[in-house]
């Protein structure tokens, strides 16, 4: 993944075999993991994770929100994200704010969709 969309997250319902499936599944795709913890598991195709796919545990099987995140030029185009999002009623899950459990440039912003999906957008880079 490239350009408009940064990274998607799946709820799954056993990491485990899902990890299975979409290693067999994104191989042939140049995709491989490139990061894995004790909950989560990290595709991408780059050595720095850009473009990246994830796999987390589902809590409960009827709350599988997706997360989708939308990748920002720059730390003002988050903040505008965030404002129009507040601007027509969506519930606002994160202010625009670093996120440095992420890594230290990561600054972006959480919605809710209309279908309670988790939105995001999210720069990478350094304020200017």
């Amino acid at each position: 993944m490239s350009g408009m969309i940064d990274h998607v997250t799946l709820q799954v319902a056993d990491v485990a075999a899902s990890r299975r499936f979409y290693e067999a599944v994104l191989a042939p795709l140049g995709a491989r993991v490139w990061f894995s913890d004790e909950e989560s598991v990290g595709f991408s195709r780059r050595d720095d994770g850009s473009g990246s796919f994830w796999l987390i545990p589902a809590r409960r099987r009827e709350d599988r929100e997706l997360h989708l995140a939308f990748t920002a030029s720059g730390r003002d185009e988050v903040r505008a994200f965030h404002a129009a999002a507040a601007g027509i009623g969506a519930e606002v899950l994160h202010a625009p704010r670093l996120f440095p459990e992420y890594h230290e440039h990561y600054f972006g912003a959480f919605v809710r969709d209309p279908d309670g999906h988790n939105i995001e957008a999210v720069c990478h880079r350094p304020e200017l």
